[in-house]
């Protein structure tokens, strides 16, 4: 299968192919260029070396013409090698090539001189298992069934390793009168890519060795991004988009991340890693469920709301998760996190539930909802933030009807919708009641804390509890103390997470993820 970088060959070992075509008409486009020698036989390997690195299959290279003569085959092949290329192709045409389908008789190289280079080619293999196929372009330029045949022959007795009997008809009547003159001297190689409606199972009966499918990959992905450009243009917004493209972490999977991350926690020194406490002590219920379940033990396919939100906590590396239940508590679990209870939760608030946490707030610390799902790139800003205490609000927050109250936030700063806004955003005030005027946008439900910060957090809590109003506080009027007397960041996002008050956010929740 064609691929043309690191993330196509390994999206084409992801689909379980046997090798992969790193295609000169592919590669050259996806540099912008046109499939005409264009790219230099450099960049090429630069090209090369990627996929190498991000692939376990063996590569076979669309060498051209093998970039000049002789003395450039085998230079070209020695470098091959040094990559861990497992294979070239090279065609019996003039330097600089011209695409194949492009024109009309194209002139083809003498054939004495080509073998010359696939003798070059052979001779300069650092590795005995190394591949050279000669691509036959005799039936291509308007040449006969004789022409090709004799090339073939040639071509053969020079060394080469495979023929590819290249043809741009429409039915695969060349090839079958090929391969049954050839007689399977030499493994054969085709490209369907006109006639690709033949069955595969046709090729097998006729002996042919290999299929490469040339261009697929590349000409999808132009489709797809031309139309995800077209929509955003259009749009103006990515809602249209969002749930159709390749999610981020998708991405970061196809990548690697997990093994860096494995790496980093062998080689780098540690770093305490974050903890998170989970509020899910208030009560609250959607239809349909079980009389005996809490909102934050909902279905949402298959996992409970509460198990999704902590796998979005444990991918960012926050593994010290701490639930704090009370409402039909016996049915609140999680596995691996430390439960605490408040068995006061019908009569205080928010504050009060964080409180029977306060022991575990020792160092940084996230703080969110028990009923809240978002995006992962969310808490990992949060994370990386070097603010001692920020909050997530969604700027979309302030264009939605609520249907209660609602964690409206003020800030000194507002959203400007220009994402190279850098002028750091800080909380004055959080709640339900504040004038449209002065609103920023909706707590997230998402804070986090450093171990300064977290300390912050402690003394606002031992503060209330002094004056008598930790019992009936939320955490609206926490972080508003708190921002009276520390910095409060305001990290501003748009959209891209759920608070799952509503059967209808129930819905959206199993789309969300």
């Amino acid at each position: 299968m064609e691929a043309h970088d690191g993330m196509s060959a390994k999206i084409v070992q992801e689909a379980g192919f046997r090798g992969v075509w790193a295609s000169g008409l592919t590669t050259s486009a996806a540099l912008g260029l046109r499939d005409s020698n264009e790219a230099s036989w450099t960049q090429v390997l630069d090209v090369l070396e990627y996929m190498a690195d991000a692939t376990t299959l063996p590569i076979l290279v669309d060498g051209d013409t093998g970039h000049g003569n002789f003395n450039n085959v085998r230079r070209f092949v020695r470098k091959l090698g040094e990559r861990g290329i497992a294979g070239v192709c090279i065609e019996d045409k003039l330097f600089p090539k011209t695409n194949s389908f492009l024109g009309e008789a194209q002139p083809l190289a003498d054939v004495a001189e080509f073998c010359g280079r696939i003798k070059a080619g052979k001779d300069s293999q650092t590795d005995d298992d190394f591949v050279l196929v000669a691509r036959v372009e005799a039936l291509i330029s308007g040449h006969s069934m004789e022409e090709a045949l004799r090339r073939a022959e040639a071509y053969h007795a020079a060394g080469a390793d495979a023929i590819l009997i290249h043809s741009k008809k429409s039915t695969a009547e060349e090839i079958f009168a090929f391969t049954e003159r050839w007689g399977n001297r030499a493994p054969v190689v085709i490209v369907p890519t006109m006639y690709y409606s033949t069955p595969t199972e046709l090729f097998r009966q006729a002996g042919i060795s290999t299929i490469i499918w040339a261009n697929h990959l590349m000409r999808s992905s132009i489709a797809a991004m031309r139309e995800t450009a077209q929509r955003i243009h259009e749009d103006e917004s990515l809602v249209r988009v969002e749930g159709s493209v390749a999610t981020v972490k998708d991405i970061f999977r196809i990548t690697g991340n997990a093994e860096l991350e494995e790496a980093e926690r062998r080689y780098l020194p540690a770093k305490p890693a974050a903890a998170a406490v989970v509020l899910a002590a208030a009560g609250g219920s959607l239809g349909g469920q079980a009389p005996d379940q809490p909102k934050c033990m909902v279905d949402i396919r298959g996992q409970s709301l509460l198990k999704r939100l902590a796998g979005t906590l444990r991918e960012s590396g926050v593994r010290d998760i701490t639930v704090v239940r009370g409402d039909r508590k016996e049915a609140v679990a999680l596995q691996g996190a430390r439960m605490l209870d408040n068995d006061r939760h019908a009569e205080t608030g928010e504050a009060w539930s964080l409180a029977c946490a306060r022991e575990t707030i020792r160092g940084e610390t996230v703080v969110v909802y028990g009923d809240v799902l978002f995006r992962r790139y969310i808490l990992d800003s949060l994370l990386t933030s070097s603010a001692e205490v920020v909050i997530a609000v969604d700027t979309l927050g302030t264009n939605e009807a609520s249907s209660g109250p609602r964690d409206l936030v003020a800030a000194d700063h507002r959203f400007s919708g220009d994402y190279l806004d850098d002028a750091p955003a800080h909380l004055r005030q959080m709640g339900a009641g504040l004038v449209p005027e002065e609103v920023c946008g909706e707590w997230m439900g998402l804070a986090r804390f450093s171990a300064r910060g977290a300390e912050w957090l402690r003394e606002e809590i031992a503060a209330l509890e002094a004056e008598g109003l930790l019992e009936q506080a939320d955490m609206p009027l926490l972080l508003t103390r708190l921002a009276a007397r520390h910095p409060v960041r305001v990290k501003y996002f748009t959209g891209h997470w759920l608070d799952v008050d509503t059967l209808t956010d129930l819905a959206e929740a199993r789309n969300f993820t």
